[in-house]
């Protein structure tokens, strides 16, 4: 029987289905997992599992603490080959990688660094396969070879493509949709481009709305079955048709004081489900749940409030309850539980101060932004328990940088360091 099995495979059999594979191979490659921006979905939500459900006294194991990272208030990425990380020396940005283990394989430059407020790298780095992209505080896009750091091709969108900024600059983390890169550089001529992520020529270029830059990096949702970029700018937020760059709807959301100047800070990327979509910005602002039209071309307010407002720590959304913090005064906040479906506050904690929050098997990760108490909290509307806490010392300024992790490793920048903590069973 296996004689006979083996006299039906024909001369060639083995070189086609070889080829198949590479083929299979080269067009997995293409489109590899991606590291970005606020973990693989960009909803603070990381996929991992079999993670400690208790930390020892004083935190987790530290596994490394690597120096020289420049400023920051970027977030760390990895893959299995690396870390990824941006700062600023000096005026220039710097795109740092570095081996699971912490050591430095190679840092280069990537461009003239914003130089008025807040002027610390902000771009967290798009990683995939064997590329990385990155932007500059100053609109200079950059893709470099992820393994050896060669630059592949840069692009200054703010001279090709009129690009208009506000008080602190471009903080964009870069969005990869098929083979496409997304930015949003606002301004007179266009809204939103999408590059060839290759090559860096221009695929599309959406209308403008004739507004500057919000500080929001996009997200790639999932509505009725077709795809949407979200995305704002300043004054707007704004669904995108990721194909050919048709603005599909925009919400009217800004905040002028008396004399017409900005107020508004939209730097949280939106997060969708059930055909909704939370939009929140901090400073007493009201935050608002829309509500998308089964086609995908117009919205409606659901409900307003005004106690959740997530001021640029982000919002993680668990089991259909919107958890973060809250802004009470410029330096203070509390942490929060929202059931989506209705709006209705279920708490509200006390954790030292505000800050990000990101989410992992069950467990929400609270870092509070003033003196780095980082939490470990059960993700349950019931009540705001604080399982274990410690304090990230390392590192200097703010606690801005949103944590991530990655095969049972938190990863945590904190100005010019990366920590990493062991938090696997």
């Amino acid at each position: 029987m296996h004689h006979g099995t083996r006299s039906l495979i024909r001369p060639g059999t083995f070189f086609l289905a070889g080829l198949m594979l590479l083929l299979l191979a080269a067009g997995t490659r293409s489109h590899a997992q991606v590291a970005q921006w606020r973990g693989p979905d960009r909803n603070g939500i990381f996929p991992d599992t079999m993670l400690l459900e208790e930390w020892p006294d004083g935190g987790p194991e530290m596994l490394f603490v690597t120096g020289g990272l420049g400023r920051g208030f970027s977030s760390a990425v990895a893959t299995d080959e690396m870390i990824y990380v941006t700062g600023m020396k000096d005026s220039t940005e710097y795109l740092t990688a570095m081996d699971l283990e912490g050591n430095i394989r190679w840092q280069k430059p990537y461009g003239r660094a914003w130089n008025q407020s807040v002027p610390d790298s902000r771009c967290t780095p798009t990683v995939e396969g064997d590329r990385a992209w990155v932007l500059t505080g100053l609109d200079r896009m950059t893709c470099f070879n992820a393994l050896s750091g060669e630059e592949i091709w840069s692009v200054d969108l703010h001279a090709a493509y009129g690009s208009r900024w506000d008080m602190f600059g471009v903080s964009e983390s870069l969005l990869l949709v098929d083979d496409k890169v997304i930015a949003t550089p606002a301004g007179d001529r266009t809204t939103v481009i999408a590059l060839d992520k290759f090559t860096g020529e221009l695929v599309w270029e959406s209308e403008s709305l004739g507004a500057a830059r919000s500080y929001m990096s996009p997200a790639l949702i999932d509505h009725c079955g077709r795809a949407y970029i979200i995305t704002a700018t300043r004054t707007h937020v704004l669904a995108v048709d990721p194909g050919n760059g048709e603005i599909l709807w925009t919400y009217h959301y800004h905040f002028p004081d008396a004399n017409d100047e900005n107020t508004t800070i939209l730097a949280n990327t939106p997060t969708y489900s059930d055909s909704c979509l939370w939009i929140t910005s901090g400073w007493d602002r009201e935050s608002v749940m829309l509500e998308i039209a089964p086609d995908g071309r117009s919205v409606k307010e659901k409900f307003l409030d005004r106690t959740f407002d997530n001021q640029n720590h982000g919002v993680v959304l668990v089991d259909g309850y919107l958890y973060g913090s809250n802004f009470t005064d410029r330096n203070n906040g509390k942490w929060l539980c929202m059931n989506w479906s209705t709006g209705e506050i279920i708490w509200i904690g006390e954790f030292h101060n505000k800050g990000p929050v990101i989410a992992a098997d069950g467990m929400l990760y609270c870092y509070e932004d003033k003196r780095g108490h980082l939490a470990l909290v059960k993700a349950d509307p019931e009540a705001f328990t604080v399982v274990s806490s410690f304090r990230v010392e390392e590192g200097s300024g703010a606690h801005w940088a949103r944590p991530s992790i990655f095969h049972g490793m938190l990863l945590v920048r904190h100005g010019d360091k990366l920590i990493a903590y062991d938090i696997s069973e």
